[in-house]
C-alpha cells in the first residue's frame, strides 16, 4: 500500500479507476452453474459421462480425430512428453518464454529441455533459433503458442519432418485461435490446452491433450488412468470377464472429474462470443498503442487467426524515463493491475541449479526486462477497456522522456 500511495501522489491525485482490474478472470454464468449441479446431482460425478462428452466436443472444436481430458494442463503435458517417449539422454527444444510447465514436462520423463530464442516481434519461439540447436540427442520440440498467436507450424513441422520430431504443441493460451484457418489442436503430433480460470474457457481447472495419431491416443488414455486398460488387444493377460483390468505401464490418476467436465462443456458453447470479444479488446489496444512511440505493439502473423489469452504492453526502454518496475508500480496505483509473462524459464532458480545460465536466449530476455501483460478476458466493459487505455496513456505521458 505505501508503494502504490507514493505512487499516486508522484503521478498527481485521483486513480484512474477506483477498483481494481486485474490481468485475467474467468466469465461463469448461470447456465454454467446449472450444467455443475445438475451433473452433482446425478449418479456419476468423476470421470464419467461429461468427460466422454467433452472429448467428444474438443475434437470439434478442434478437428482432431482424438481427445483426452486430463486434470489440468501441466497433467496434458506431461502426459504428451511420456507418450512422445522422450527419456533419459534425450534433448527436447522449447521456447524459452512460456510458463515453467513447458520445460518441466520434459525433465519429468528424464530428458533435458533445450532453450530456443523467440522472435523479437511476435515473442513466439524461433523456427532458425530451433534449428540451429538440433543435435543427434534431440528427440522432439515443445512449442508455445504464446499470448493465445499461432506458432509458426509450416517451418516447424518442416524441421520435425526433417530430423524425426515430435512436436507437441503448448496451447495453454490458443484455444479458439487458427492456423491458416485450420484449427489449433488439429495440427501438431499432440496438442496440450489448459482451462485454468484466466483462460478463454474454464472448469476452474483442467486439460487436454489432442491428436490425430490412434497409437498415440491409446496410451494417452492409458497413462492418464494409472496405466491400466480394460482394452483385450493391450493386455498381457488378456481376459474376457467383464470385472478384469491390467495395470501394462506405469500410469498416472492424472483424470478429470464429471462437474469440471460439465462446466467446461457450457463454457466451450459460447467460445465465438468469447473469442469475439477478446479480439475487440486487442484491436482496441492495438489502435490506441500503435500511436505511442514509447510502447511496442506485438506483431501479429498473417497465417494466425488468434484468440488472444494476453496483451502484452512491451517498452522501448530508450523513449522513457523509468525502470520497468517503475511503469508496473504505476499502472498498478492507476488500478490497472498488470501481471509479467515470463521470466525466461532457464532464470528460474530451480533451473540456475541445473546449469543453466544467464544469455541463453537474448532475445527472451529482453523480452523479460521490457514487458508487462494488461487487463484482457471477456466481460471487461467497454469502459473497462478505456480506463485502462487512459492508465497507460498517463503512465507514458508521466515518464516520457
Amino acid at each position: 500500500m505505501g508503494i502504490h500511495m507514493e505512487r499516486l501522489a508522484v503521478l498527481g491525485g485521483t486513480p484512474v479507476r477506483e477498483t481494481p482490474i486485474f490481468y485475467g478472470r474467468q466469465c461463469i454464468e448461470d447456465d454454467d452453474i446449472e450444467a455443475v449441479v445438475r451433473t452433482l446431482k446425478s449418479d456419476l460425478i468423476t470421470c464419467g459421462p461429461r468427460v466422454e462428452e467433452l472429448e467428444r466436443k474438443l475434437c470439434q472444436v478442434t478437428g482432431a480425430r482424438y481427445a483426452v481430458v486430463v486434470a489440468n494442463g501441466t497433467a496434458a503435458l506431461h502426459l504428451a512428453a511420456l507418450t512422445a517417449g522422450f527419456e533419459q539422454g534425450d534433448e527436447v527444444i522449447v521456447s524459452a518464454i512460456t510458463f515453467a510447465a513447458s520445460a518441466n514436462c520434459v525433465l519429468y520423463c528424464g530428458a533435458k529441455p533445450v532453450f530456443a530464442d523467440i522472435r523479437p516481434d511476435t515473442y513466439n519461439i524461433d523456427p532458425g533459433a530451433v534449428r540451429k540447436l538440433i543435435t543427434p540427442r534431440t528427440k522432439g520440440i515443445v512449442a508455445v503458442d504464446f499470448t493465445g498467436q499461432a506458432v509458426e507450424h509450416d517451418e516447424l513441422r518442416s524441421i520435425c519432418r526433417e530430423y524425426g520430431l515430435t512436436l507437441i504443441e503448448d496451447a495453454a493460451h490458443a484455444i479458439g485461435t487458427k492456423y491458416r484457418n485450420q484449427p489449433i489442436g488439429s495440427i501438431a503430433d499432440m496438442t496440450c490446452f489448459s482451462f485454468h480460470p484466466v483462460k478463454t474457457v474454464t472448469g476452474g481447472e483442467g486439460g487436454a491433450i489432442t491428436t490425430n495419431d490412434e497409437s498415440l491416443y491409446r496410451r494417452l488414455m492409458r497413462v492418464r488412468t494409472h496405466g491400466i486398460t480394460r482394452c483385450r488387444e493391450e493386455m498381457v493377460h488378456p481376459d474376457d470377464a467383464k470385472w478384469y483390468n491390467e495395470q501394462v505401464e506405469l500410469g498416472y490418476n492424472y483424470r478429470m472429474t464429471d462437474f469440471q467436465a460439465a462446466l467446461l462443456l457450457s463454457q466451450l458453447n459460447k467460445l465465438p462470443k468469447f473469442a469475439a470479444r477478446r479480439k475487440e479488446i486487442t484491436a482496441r489496444y492495438d489502435q490506441a498503442f500503435s500511436q505511442l512511440p514509447e510502447l511496442y505493439v506485438q506483431k501479429e502473423l498473417p497465417e494466425s487467426d488468434t484468440t488472444r489469452h494476453l496483451y502484452v504492453l512491451r517498452l522501448k526502454p530508450e523513449r522513457l524515463t523509468c525502470t520497468r518496475r517503475e511503469f508496473y508500480d504505476a499502472l498498478y496505483a492507476e488500478n490497472t493491475c498488470p501481471q509479467v509473462h515470463y521470466l525466461p524459464v532457464y532464470r528460474h532458480s530451480y533451473y540456475e541449479k541445473l546449469g543453466y545460465e544467464k544469455g541463453l536466449c537474448p532475445n527472451a530476455e529482453k523480452y523479460y526486462e521490457e514487458s508487462m501483460s494488461i487487463p484482457l478476458y471477456y466481460s471487461m466493459t467497454d469502459s473497462d477497456v478505456e480506463d485502462v487505455i487512459h492508465a497507460v496513456n498517463k503512465v507514458v505521458e508521466y515518464y516520457r522522456r
